[in-house]
């Protein structure tokens, strides 16, 4: 008799499953401007076949997007990216990227609910698209470190000189990654979490 259950029947595949020693989940939102490398870093750095939103450009957005320095880029992040990580056998981050354009900035409000950090991914070529994302997570009062994503032609500059250009404050950490290496990407994470360890150890200012 045939018992009703596929062969095919689908579910979690087995290095997708939670690790059953994992003890605490946070969930991490990695922002940047448009085109900075968000898409790229959740790919590279996911334990798990990442969800990923992205869409082919078309010429209807070329009045809308913009795309200087960026002219090489055929596809763009929707919605959202999905990844996760496992830091050790205890922790487990869940990382939602964001889209980098503008019109799609409506999407952040449910994305940064529950957010506990976030990575600010920057592009040494386009400071300036970066202002209005670090604005945006100062008044949401969520922590967040700037990663510097080493673009093979980008520039490099002094972190003093990155910090004054973004208006950064003295304790927000700044990192150079290269988002395509998972270890680099890993490291990004790794400064995250220890900078909000030592914001729960450091008592508010009165």
């Amino acid at each position: 008799m045939d018992s009703g259950i596929s062969d095919t029947a689908t579910g979690p595949r087995s290095e997708d499953r939670l690790p059953s020693s994992a003890s605490s989940a946070v969930k991490v939102v990695i922002v940047g401007g448009f085109g900075v490398g968000k898409t790229t870093l959740v790919r590279s750095v996911s334990e798990i076949r990442p969800l990923t939103t992205e869409e082919t450009m078309t010429q209807a957005s070329e009045n809308v997007d913009d795309t200087a320095g960026v002219e090489r880029k055929t596809a763009t992040t929707v919605a959202m990216d999905f990844g996760r990580i496992s830091l050790s056998d205890e922790l487990v981050l869940y990382l939602f990227g964001t889209p980098g354009q503008q019109r799609f900035w409506f999407l952040w409000n449910g994305l940064f609910d529950g957010a506990l950090g976030a990575v600010v991914l920057v592009d040494t070529r386009r400071l300036e698209v970066s202002f209005d994302v670090i604005g945006r997570l100062e008044e949401s009062g969520v922590p967040f470190v700037v990663a510097v994503n080493a673009f093979p032609e980008a520039p490099s500059y002094p972190v003093d000189d990155l910090r004054a250009a973004l208006d950064l404050d003295p304790a927000v950490p700044i990192v150079v990654c290269d988002a395509r290496q998972r270890s680099s990407s890993q490291d990004v994470l790794l400064k995250l979490m220890h900078y909000l360890r030592s914001l729960a150890l450091t008592p508010e200012a009165k």
